[in-house]
């Protein structure tokens, strides 16, 4: 028997006592289910609402094969980055099916803050390039890059799809594509391109959870600026940072929360946190304390 939305908020409330933020995520979601469920006009195939195409992409020196999964949205849907903010679904890879693959690296351009029914969503809009470094289990032997992804697309509602894919890659191939290259040159600026001086981060308790103050030292980004904060732990929720800026000092302050309410330590190394603004992005790795 489905539930409705009013049984999902009792049930959310139930289970995250504290976590008010998640509660009207997880609501949106179920909420969003039961339209799937119920309505007809949104059960479309993945074929209707998006293609994907692998770029075979070139061979590297050291033996690593640089490919991409382009992603063309159609009539007005995004998409979701890695960490898709309070209002998205974040997409998760399975390359299992694939032969003579030990291990992708997925590049991520610089996305855009999107707002979906009022709440603050971090994704792509039309299409988007997700640059992959494949390494062969056997160099000299060409890869079979086969699999799934599963996205989150939203419009007036969200709607999860999964695609399929699979595409031999050839050997021998050293031009480079220049779409793979131009989201390539999209992703965030590293700490030390983006002018990083300092990072400190105060981690101090709050009520079923943690309360990340971030200090960064750095230009301004550009603009109306956001930042986005990530843990190295997918069981932990993060609230949309609250940002402040004086002169070259940049704070974000966000509350962190695990899924089941428990109490958890936080890896201050597993820190991530990116800076939005209008002309770049820059990505920070680790938040040390100061």
């Amino acid at each position: 028997m489905k539930k409705n939305s009013l049984e999902c908020e009792l049930e959310i409330q139930l289970k995250y006592p504290y976590v008010k933020g998640m509660i009207s995520r997880l609501l949106s979601f179920c909420f969003t289910a039961l339209l799937l469920a119920t309505n007809g006009a949104f059960a479309k195939s993945p074929g209707e609402l998006l293609d994907l195409h692998v770029l075979t992409g070139w061979q590297n020196a050291n033996g690593t094969h640089t490919a991409a999964l382009r992603i063309i949205l159609h009539d007005g849907w995004k998409t979701y980055w890695r960490a898709p903010g309070e209002a998205g679904i974040p997409p998760r890879f399975d390359w299992l099916s694939s032969e003579n693959l030990a291990a992708v690296e997925v590049s991520w351009p610089t996305p855009k803050l999107i707002s979906t029914n009022g709440a603050r969503a971090i994704g792509y809009e039309r299409s988007v390039t997700l640059p992959l470094t494949l390494t062969p289990d056997k160099k000299g032997q060409s890869i079979t890059l086969s699999g799934q992804i599963d996205l989150g697309i939203c419009k007036e509602i969200c709607v999860p799809v999964t695609v399929t894919f699979s595409q031999k890659l050839p050997m021998g191939i050293s031009k480079r594509d220049p779409r793979i290259v131009a989201a390539l040159a999209e992703r965030p600026y590293s700490a030390a391109e983006g002018g990083v001086t300092r990072v400190a981060c105060r981690i101090s308790p709050i009520e079923g959870g943690l309360r990340l103050t971030a200090e960064i030292d750095l230009p301004s980004v550009g603009g109306s600026e956001a930042a986005i904060v990530e843990t190295d732990n997918p069981d932990i929720w993060v609230s949309q940072p609250k940002t402040t800026r004086e002169g070259k000092r940049f704070t974000a302050e966000a509350e962190l929360f695990h899924a089941n309410g428990s109490a958890f330590a936080l890896n201050r190394s597993g820190l991530r946190i990116t800076v939005l603004g209008q002309s770049h992005a820059v990505d920070i790795q680790g938040c040390p304390s100061g």
